[in-house]
């Protein structure tokens, strides 16, 4: 559908799990939008006048006005598009809060090692990171127990807030076992979250977004390695 109160554009990088998350949560509203994809090497005026703090993806521009940083973009669409589609967050205040926690807690202990895997030239100091994205995921699997009250997803019979921003990065657990030899996401040490991470790849909203070519993943990054 058509986005209320102007027209929706998304700068972005097709491989980023922070874009991915807005284009997932996009799908799942039924939102109509321009993707407009950067070139992080040579970033565009718009990009920089959009995020003039950060200078990064994801930027949302609603009607002209720009908004930054991706767990903020996605807590905008469920706010601004409330009627429309499926809600993200809980609507019980604890709950909300419980999923801002635990989304929190997947950008701080799977996003910081995520990086440091990328970019690190340390093969001791990828597979460190590894091991932290390990432990963070156990944790998460104890999470999920709570959060999902039974239901497929963190966020219960569907997908939620901590589904997106942990989802955004499964396409990157593929391409960690290639760059390190390690499986991060595995079924004997983290079964429900293995099952729901395949659940949650096939979600109509998901399958088309997260990146599912390796090789091109590693060939893109290569360009900002070199």
């Amino acid at each position: 559908m058509a986005a209320e109160g102007g027209e929706l554009k998304l700068l972005g990088v097709w491989d980023s799990p922070y874009v991915n998350r807005v284009q997932i949560v996009l799908n799942l509203k039924g939102l109509s939008y321009e993707y407009v994809e950067e070139d992080l090497l040579s970033k565009s005026e718009r990009l920089l006048r959009s995020n003039p703090v950060h200078k990064k993806v994801p930027v949302l521009i609603h009607g002209g006005k720009p908004i930054a940083e991706s767990q903020v973009i996605v807590q905008y669409l469920d706010e601004v598009f409330a009627g429309t589609g499926s809600s993200v967050l809980p609507a019980d205040p604890y709950h909300r809060a419980t999923a801002r926690f635990w989304a929190a807690f997947v950008d701080d202990k799977v996003g910081s090692p995520w990086h440091t895997i990328l970019f690190a030239p340390e093969a001791e100091k990828k597979a460190d990171a590894a091991a932290r994205i390990m432990a963070a995921l156990e944790t998460l699997e104890g999470a999920f127990k709570d959060c999902s009250r039974g239901g497929g997803y963190f966020g219960g019979d569907g997908i939620g807030f901590v589904d997106v921003v942990l989802g955004s990065y499964l396409g990157w657990f593929k391409v960690f076992e290639k760059m390190v030899g390690v499986r991060v996401l595995d079924a004997v040490r983290t079964p429900l979250l293995a099952a729901w991470g395949e659940r949650f790849a096939a979600a109509d909203a998901a399958k088309d977004v997260l990146p599912d070519d390796v090789d091109k993943v590693i060939e893109f990054l290569q360009m900002f390695l070199d």
